[in-house]
């Protein structure tokens, strides 16, 4: 393989040395929440984001003075915004079916989907308030039924930003706090005396809030891990710089860490590219940090093949995937990696992100090898069970029961089985032998 890096990003040991700190800091915080609940929450909250008052949880008479500071236009889109991602969300949900079947006479199995019962909606808003993140979070779980939805977010400039906080209640959250970061995320899955812990944290947020997830899972469940934004565009000839250019810089400016990296097989393309990105950079209101994130994480990969673009593009599996090429149809039939594809110079990852009904919270740091993004069915529990109903499948079923826990060794377990053969089949069995 050809495969030629025009422009390298920060080396991979310099962030896992930058990961290590952020585990440490959080770990202390985590365990300070454990042990001094309420109190620890609210210094993390004066320290991190100067916001004090008595209770965190908004009031419903609070939230209503809320919204009504949303311009009516501005309210129309986010419910605009919502309905395109329930609509999706329920969609899902319906493909999502309870089933039974009758494997053999008398022996019946099936399964249902159960909603997790509680979860935690962390909805960032650090530097910019992120009033999308309610919809795909709080909303997708009213879509799936879970019965306690409760949803936090950081003051926006030393306030609830009153957007951030429509959304959360249009979506359906029965609890709102204002609260941000590993403080957030810690009362939410560990509980206070004011709030109860959750079963599921859900939600994207900065390295901090990321970590705090990774070391609460286990404890609650986690839609997934999580790490800085990342996009990458997969374009050939058909695309023009500028369209490259802005797709990169536009996922860049999340933060100061997030890689955006293009993969082509164009090296004029792959210059022009680079140029345009140096031209919007010096016009780009967000510059300062999307210019940071462009240093120090971007990258641009010149290929010789298709193939080749493909093989880099599943290696790395980007969290955001923009391919604009003559064969979109041939990657999204051939990519196995990644968090989510847009196909098409008329597609971008801002309509995913904010518009369209996809869900934006997807997996980064080649979690895409192994998972998907948040979806309805994140809110669920496939649970089986089963059931015998005829005299001849319980001795049936016990005798292959009985033979095959012997066969592992499992005394007690063939018991269960030898009980049944004796009760329902009739026969014999010698206390801790197989069954005939």
């Amino acid at each position: 393989m050809a495969i030629t890096h025009l422009k390298h990003g920060k080396p991979e040991a310099d962030r896992a040395e930058d990961d290590a700190k952020t585990a440490a800091v959080v770990a202390a915080v985590l365990k300070d929440i454990e042990q001094r609940g309420d109190t620890a929450v609210r210094e993390l909250a004066n320290k991190f984001d100067g916001y004090d008052r008595d209770s965190y949880r908004l009031s419903q008479d609070e939230i209503d003075a809320l919204i009504a500071k949303v311009s009516p236009r501005d309210l129309e889109d986010i419910k605009f915004a919502q309905a395109q991602v329930v609509n999706f969300a329920q969609a899902q949900r319906d493909s999502m079916l309870d089933i039974e079947v009758e494997t053999m006479p008398g022996v019946i199995l099936g399964h249902k989907n159960i909603p997790v019962q509680s979860v935690g909606c962390y909805v960032p808003g650090g530097k910019f308030p992120m009033v999308a993140s309610a919809h795909m979070s709080v909303a997708t779980a009213k879509v799936a039924g879970v019965p306690r939805i409760i949803a936090c977010t950081p003051p926006f400039n030393g306030e609830p930003n009153p957007a951030v906080i429509a959304a959360m209640h249009l979506g359906g959250a029965h609890e709102i706090y204002v609260l941000g970061g590993i403080q957030a995320v810690g009362a939410m899955a560990i509980g206070t005396e004011t709030i109860a812990p959750v079963h599921l944290l859900v939600g994207p947020g900065n390295a901090f809030v990321a970590e705090a997830k990774r070391q609460l899972f286990g404890r609650v469940g986690i839609d997934l891990f999580a790490g800085p934004t990342e996009t990458m565009v997969i374009a050939d000839e058909t695309v023009d710089a500028e369209m490259c250019a802005t797709d990169l810089l536009g996922q860049a400016e999340h933060g100061y860490n997030s890689p955006a990296v293009l993969v082509t097989n164009s090296r004029k393309l792959a210059e022009e590219t680079l140029s345009e990105i140096d031209r919007i950079l010096e016009i780009l209101p967000t510059a300062a940090t999307a210019r940071v994130s462009w240093d120090d994480y971007g990258e641009v990969i010149l290929c010789n093949t298709y193939d080749e673009m493909l093989a880099v593009a599943d290696d790395i599996a980007s969290e955001h995937v923009q391919v604009m090429t003559d064969r979109d149809d041939w990657f999204l039939e051939n990519m196995t990696c990644y968090g989510a594809l847009f196909l098409g110079p008329r597609t971008n990852v801002s309509n995913g992100d904010k518009v369209i009904g996809t869900n934006h919270t997807l997996p980064t740091k080649k979690a895409g090898r192994y998972t998907g993004g948040l979806w309805v069915g994140k809110y669920l529990k496939t649970h089986s069970y089963q059931k015998i109903t005829t005299d001849d499948a319980a001795a049936k079923i016990g005798a292959y029961g009985s033979r095959l826990c012997l066969l592992e060794g499992f005394v007690g377990h063939a018991e269960q089985c030898n009980l049944r053969v004796r009760r329902y089949g009739g026969q014999n069995v010698p206390y801790g032998e197989a069954a005939e």
